[in-house]
């Protein structure tokens, strides 16, 4: 399985070098307060690992709100039975 896995990396490390060489053109960013000039390929680059840290920390936030409403929940439900109990 780890072959597998350093195999697939190494494919798309490969992909991500010749994406890169391919766009080496630079391309100008104006960000109000700075203007940038980057190569392609980064742009590209970087904007895959935002996307990337965003959608995770997305789908982090959304599991774990509705793991504490759970929990709230499930205590809730605990506590009202063991005021019925005593």
């Amino acid at each position: 399985m780890r072959l597998i896995v350093m195999l697939l990396l190494l494919l798309f490390i490969a992909g991500g070098v010749v994406l890169g060489a391919l766009n080496a053109d630079l391309v100008g960013y104006d960000l109000a307060f700075a203007r940038v000039q980057v190569p392609k390929g980064a742009a590209l680059l970087a904007m895959l690992a935002v996307g990337w840290i965003l959608g995770g920390l997305t789908a982090w936030l959304g599991v774990t709100t509705r793991h504490r409403r759970e929990v709230r929940r499930h205590a809730k439900t605990q506590g009202a039975k063991a005021s019925k109990t005593s």
